[in-house]
């Protein structure tokens, strides 16, 4: 639709250019007929020559702002446009007096000019602009006749102009409503395409239209750019409960508070369901967060038909944040690290505001100066591992929440945290070498496919290796799929010889293999989840760690479903 009207846009200015050039050459020619009337009339002592002269100069004048008018089409600077608009219409006026008055003053034959410039104004401007544009053409000419006609009893310049300015301003009248029942219209139309018919805020098509301008304009300015996403928690077991009417309604009351909440200049979306997004341009991490600690407030105190049945009582919002460029580098990255910190939120408790936050940043706190750029590129790989495999994203999400939730449940040392957390993020880094049809693939892998696969634990150590500082977390990486019977890969390690935070680590990954989505394996629920991990407690699993990780499940299951 954007595209659609630049388009429009563009014709119409061209239109505008060209009766603006015609109005210019009907100067011209009203200039060389009146001087070369005048000599042979020798009513006037102006030389040929100089009639020549003013032609050739009325007529560069032309040419210069037919260039001037193409080359600058759609770069004037919006703060400027109302300037623009007085300076033009004023050049234009100027000019037309001075063709009158050069070929006769009340005399001439070339008041209708002003027509031309009424017509581009309203055209261009609106009505309201057009019309002092005739008002003033009009007090000009009946001016003229006015004081410079001489005295007579009837002043039939004055009667005929009077007419001529009546044209004027009918001109400008209708075709200035004209002007406006047309934008209108096309405004209508534009929130007809832009607008969530449910909701009434704009749509998805309309939030990644709006996303590249506020980002460029973001880019170019150097100034912040904040992303917020908003996900109602809970809306299934809503609409479940209370039925689709219902949830549509609470989906058009959180669109009504979200408008409410932002300044004019944000953009709010519906992005997707339950989904929202808002781009609050020129708006910091600060600022961002509350806009959304304002809106999940709302959200929480508003009442919604049958909230009492939710598990949390209310109807409630998750929130994630980002911040260009604080947080991210390009829009993609904007809407990822906000979908991230979306995740965090619905992951951990729901009903609350997360910033995101990498945690290959926190990492760069503790890595060598000089392994800076790899720890990008550890990143940029990982980026290319989830673009492969949709499921390996959410997965490594899932294993660092569960692995931080563990690590506090068991009381670990700062140092055990961070490499576990840290070894929970990049287990999986080695699929960087595996094909996406192996990884995507839905049937049993064959023998030769599955040798490929585990090849990832070794390739994982390779691509850390230059770096000493993640030389602890290596372990994590190959022996993730060590067993505690010793049937696992690579190394057939067994019992207390896989490291404790393998371990650990085994238990996580596993139950959220087994509780997820997967190509080739059907999801199970929590409880499936936790039976299958105390059928293999001792034999796959160590079996400690494994009751400690079902207790902390359980103690927290109901921040994990949703």
């Amino acid at each position: 639709m954007r595209n659609l009207k630049n388009s429009r846009n563009n014709q119409v200015q061209d239109i505008i250019s060209v009766v603006k050039i015609t109005s210019l050459l009907f100067s011209i020619i009203g200039f060389f007929t009146f001087f070369f009337e005048s000599k042979l009339s020798n009513k006037y002592a102006i030389t040929t020559l100089a009639s020549y002269l003013v032609t050739i100069t009325m007529g560069l004048l032309a040419v210069a702002y037919l260039f001037w008018v193409f080359s600058t089409s759609n770069k004037i600077d919006v703060r400027y446009e109302y300037i623009l608009k007085i300076f033009d219409s004023s050049l234009f006026v100027i000019f037309f007096i001075a063709v009158i008055c050069v070929t006769g003053s009340y005399q001439s034959n070339y008041k209708f000019l002003f027509l031309f410039i009424i017509i581009a104004s309203t055209i261009e401007y609106g009505m309201r602009h057009g019309m002092i544009v005739a008002i003033t053409a009009s007090s000009i000419i009946l001016a003229m006749d006015l004081i410079l006609v001489p005295t007579i009893t009837i002043n039939q310049y004055f009667q005929n102009d009077l007419v001529l300015a009546g044209v004027f301003i009918l001109t400008a009248w209708p075709l200035g409503y004209y002007v406006k029942i047309e934008g209108e219209h096309i405004k209508r139309l534009e929130d007809l395409i832009n607008e969530d018919g449910l909701t009434g805020v704009y749509n998805h098509r309309y939030f990644y239209e709006a996303m590249k301008e506020k980002f460029a304009i973001a880019e170019k300015e150097n100034e912040y750019l904040a992303m917020v996403f908003i996900d109602l928690d809970y809306f299934k077991h809503y609409n479940d409960l209370n039925g689709h009417q219902k949830g549509d309604l609470v989906l058009k009351t959180v669109g009504g508070i979200l408008k409410e909440s932002v300044g004019e200049k944000d953009i709010v979306a519906r992005y997707g369901g339950e989904e929202f997004a808002i781009l609050l341009p020129n708006n910091s991490e600060i600022q961002a967060t509350e806009v959304g600690e304002r809106i999940r407030k709302s959200i929480e105190k508003t009442y919604f038909h049958g909230e009492e049945n939710q598990p949390n009582g209310k109807v409630t919002v998750s929130i994630g944040i980002s911040v260009y460029p604080d947080k991210a580098k390009s829009d993609i990255d904007l809407i990822k690290s906000a979908d991230d910190a979306l995740y965090r939120a619905k992951f951990f408790n729901k009903n609350r505001v997360e910033i995101y936050s990498s945690i290959l940043d926190e990492l760069k706190n503790d890595i060598e100066e000089e392994h800076i750029d790899l720890i990008t590129s550890i990143k940029t790989l990982i980026s290319v591992i989830n673009a492969k495999d949709k499921y390996t994203y959410g997965h490594v999400e899932r294993v660092v929440a569960y692995s931080r939730l563990f690590a506090e449940e068991l009381c670990l040392s700062e140092e055990d945290k961070k490499n576990l957390v840290y070894g929970a993020y990049m287990h999986d880094i080695g699929k960087i070498n595996i094909s996406k049809e192996i990884l995507n693939k839905k049937m049993p892998l064959t023998k030769d496919e599955w040798e490929i696969l585990k090849q990832h634990s070794e390739n994982g150590i390779e691509i850390i290796k230059p770096v000493n500082s993640l030389q602890e977390i290596a372990p994590l990486i190959l022996h993730h799929h060590e067993r505690y019977d010793g049937m696992g890969y690579p190394d057939q390690m067994k019992g207390d010889n896989i490291p404790f935070l393998v371990r650990v680590l085994t238990i996580v990954d596993s139950f959220d293999a087994m509780t997820s989505h997967r190509p080739y394996n059907k999801r199970k629920t929590y409880d499936e989840a936790i039976e299958e991990l105390k059928r293999c407690s001792g034999t796959q699993f160590d079996p400690i760690m494994t009751k400690k990780f079902i207790e902390t499940i359980k103690k927290n299951m109901h921040e994990f479903q949703h």
